[in-house]
């Protein structure tokens, strides 16, 4: 194990259950590296989104990951080298130690990567998406990436839905992108339902898609892991369809995330396996 360890931390607004402290400590330890990983929520401290930024760098943390609401927000701030993840406008890792701080997005590189675990090669064919802001730009590019035939987007910010729509359609890509004034226009013909809003996340709870969208439908996504099984999850389930759920979106974008952290590939099994048995067992 390392002599002094590598922190790391979490910087969002409602995160009392994330998984990811667990995450990378685990990781680290499966890898001989000490990893401490801190929550830092900006109304604990009583500071901004940009002085908890600021301060992580000051106190020595190697890197952060960024979560709702404050994804796009942070790419003011950071030097962003891949030119897709500036495209998408928002990043979910950050990593100290430059002039200035270098930004990835994980929720992007990880979504098609637990896209293809699951599903292999098959296209999402015609998709509607709820929610456009951070992680759902993320999500969007990389159907988009996967092939998918359609978008249907909604949001409740149309602004927000149409600006991402104009930036899907610059895209070398042959996914038809639009806009739609209602989730039920959305999802109508629809063959995949992704939620890219928290509702449904412990602390606000909901549906995004009423139930009579949901039946015929051939998979499902909730960006939503905590709980894993949201009341979308349960719907699509008793509907029959297939399901990703939003568990793997956060085991993916961990996995890349530590990477940008560290250097290191961690074993993907060894992990799942740790964070099935809990934290406390794992590192034993």
């Amino acid at each position: 194990m390392t002599s002094s360890p590598i922190k790391l931390g979490l910087i969002g607004d409602n995160i009392a259950a994330s998984s990811s402290p667990a995450l990378h400590r685990i990781a680290g330890r499966l890898v001989g590296l000490s990893v401490t990983y801190d929550l830092l929520r900006p109304a604990d401290r009583g500071a901004s989104f940009e002085a908890v930024l600021a301060s992580a760098e000051t106190a020595g943390y190697r890197g952060v990951n960024i979560t709702y609401p404050y994804k796009e927000r942070v790419n003011a701030y950071i030097d962003v080298p891949d030119p897709a993840v500036r495209a998408i406008g928002a990043c979910n890792t950050v990593l100290f130690g430059a002039k200035r701080p270098v930004g990835w997005n994980t929720d992007y590189s990880g979504f098609m990567a637990a896209y293809r675990h699951h599903f292999g090669q098959r296209p999402p064919g015609r998709v509607a998406m709820a929610g456009t802001g951070g992680v759902g730009r993320a999500i969007a590019f990389a159907l988009c990436q996967l092939g998918a035939s359609e978008l249907r987007l909604f949001d409740i910010d149309a602004a927000k839905s149409s600006a991402l729509a104009q930036a899907l359609r610059a895209l070398p890509s042959a996914t038809t992108v639009t806009t739609a004034a209602t989730i039920e226009e959305a999802a109508k013909d629809a063959e995949g339902l992704v939620n890219s809003t928290p509702i449904g996340m412990v602390g606000i709870g909901g549906c995004p898609f009423p139930e009579a969208t949901i039946a015929g439908r051939r998979w499902a996504f909730d960006a939503v892991y905590t709980p894993v099984d949201t009341p979308f999850m349960v719907a699509a389930g008793a509907a029959g369809l297939d399901l990703l759920s939003g568990y793997e979106l956060f085991f993916y974008q961990g996995v890349d995330a530590f990477r940008h952290f560290t250097g290191k590939d961690v074993p993907e099994l060894p992990l799942r396996d740790a964070l099935k048995i809990g934290e406390e067992k794992a590192l034993a």
